[in-house]
């Protein structure tokens, strides 16, 4: 009898285990999200960044206070109480916020559509790449509708992209994502390029705080 007790114990720990292993499997997006960083995410007090030398940001993901600077303007506001004062600038921060960000906007935006990963050639490099397609739905926020193929290494890090407004068949955009520099466990890519057209954007002035 013990020895049916004890194999019961063993089968019922077994087939525990296997569940756990299930509900632990990682998506594509959070194995992407996770390649640039995401698990620091929590830790990180304020995000401050200079956007293509336009607008210059510092962001408190805790509370959502921001202070936007351009030339000697100066604006601060929280993105919970967003008006017509600052539904432009909001606007622009959400834009800039995307660009800096975009393996966690993968697992932080709602109403995200993402496809099956497939293997396809990349529109730069020519170079077999991972590729998903994430797909925003035609209502809410501030670009409904349009859709981004992303490029990625086996490493799961980014490293082309194609923009589509409003899902056209069409690029609207494609550009690089290189120059990846570590602020204090984000992955940032600080540069985007696209040699065919000399169009280019950058970052300067990142630093991300976290907790110590």
């Amino acid at each position: 009898m013990k020895n049916l007790f004890y194999s019961l114990a063993m089968f019922c720990l077994f087939v525990s285990c296997k569940e756990t292993k299930k509900e632990i499997k990682l998506t594509n997006a959070q194995k992407i999200a996770n390649a640039h960083g995401f698990e620091h995410w929590k830790n990180v007090t304020e995000v401050e960044f200079n956007f293509s030398g336009k607008r210059h940001w510092k962001w408190n993901p805790k509370t959502n206070d921001i202070i936007y600077t351009k030339d000697t303007i100066s604006i601060s506001y929280n993105r919970a109480t967003v008006d017509s004062t600052t539904i432009q600038i909001d606007r622009a921060f959400v834009n800039d916020k995307f660009w800096l960000l975009i393996p966690f906007q993968l697992i932080w935006d709602e109403g995200l559509t993402l496809s099956k990963p497939i293997i396809a050639k990349a529109p730069i490099s020519n170079r077999d790449l991972n590729k998903i397609t994430m797909t925003y739905s035609n209502t809410g926020g501030y670009t409904p509708g349009d859709a981004y193929d992303l490029f990625y290494n086996d490493n799961y890090i980014i490293e082309e992209w194609i923009f589509r407004r409003g899902n056209s068949t069409e690029p609207t955009l494609i550009n690089t994502f290189e120059n990846y520099q570590d602020f204090n466990g984000i992955k940032i890519a600080l540069d985007h390029k696209n040699p065919q057209s000399d169009w280019s954007l950058n970052f300067k002035d990142v630093k991300i705080s976290v907790h110590k």
